[in-house]
């Protein structure tokens, strides 16, 4: 017969254990028991970080965090190439969002390409970084960073600055900065463009992100920096 009822008596040490509690979840080391009789983890904070430098998919870890925090940065885009120094690129957008993904398993990571070097004209915009996501409700979300413009291919023309990124209400979102002409590129968030001199050389540029610098009198322009999407996970 079930016990129904406990009264004022006193229940002996080890006279009821944890199976005979018919709670939830898996008792362990690192959890409690709720006032719901459900069995949660006491830890809270940094679960994971998901570095993504090319595209992928991020699957939620094992422990099954809830918040996430996003940055999503496009590719920045290559300078151009003319007789007069090409213009230097633009830097890719940049977002940093929070999202719960309480309902969320997995979610594509697109990274947007550098920008190519331009051969003999303008260079190649950046490609376009997004965090795409479906949630529980079977509504669509997306986080969308546009890849830096391309400099242009002569008198210094530099990549315009990037359009603002697009996704959720709860995040910042930074547009690319544009070239500027032939002695500057652009800077994003995690990575800046080359710096160029009066010779026909520069210093590389680093980072993800970053516009391109031209060269001073260049045949040919050099491509941009890489986008990255980073995942940081939170129970």
């Amino acid at each position: 017969m079930a016990l129904t009822k406990v009264g004022s008596g006193v229940i002996q040490d080890d006279a009821v254990g944890i199976a005979n509690l018919g709670a939830t979840g898996t008792a362990s080391a690192t959890t409690f028991l709720r006032g719901d009789n459900a069995w949660a983890s006491a830890a809270a904070g940094l679960e994971a970080l998901t570095i993504f430098t090319a595209t992928g998919t991020w699957t939620k870890a094992t422990n099954n965090p809830t918040k996430i925090v996003v940055e999503v940065i496009a590719g920045g885009g290559g300078s151009g190439a003319g007789a007069n120094t090409g213009g230097s690129g633009g830097a890719g957008a940049y977002a940093k969002v929070f999202l719960d993904v309480s309902t969320v398993t997995t979610v594509t990571a697109t990274v947007g390409a550098a920008g190519a070097a331009g051969a003999s004209g303008a260079g190649g915009a950046g490609g376009t970084s997004k965090f795409t996501y479906a949630t529980g409700t079977g509504s669509f979300t997306e986080i969308e960073c546009i890849g830096g413009n391309g400099g242009g291919n002569a008198n210094h023309t530099a990549g315009a600055t990037t359009a603002l990124p697009t996704g959720p209400a709860n995040g910042v979102y930074i547009a690319g900065s544009g070239g500027g002409g032939a002695s500057s590129a652009g800077q994003v968030a995690h990575g800046y463009g080359a710096v160029s001199s009066t010779t026909a050389t520069t210093t590389a540029s680093v980072g993800y992100g970053g516009g391109e610098v031209a060269t001073a009198d260049a045949s040919t322009g050099a491509a941009g920096r890489p986008g990255l999407v980073l995942v940081w996970e939170y129970k």
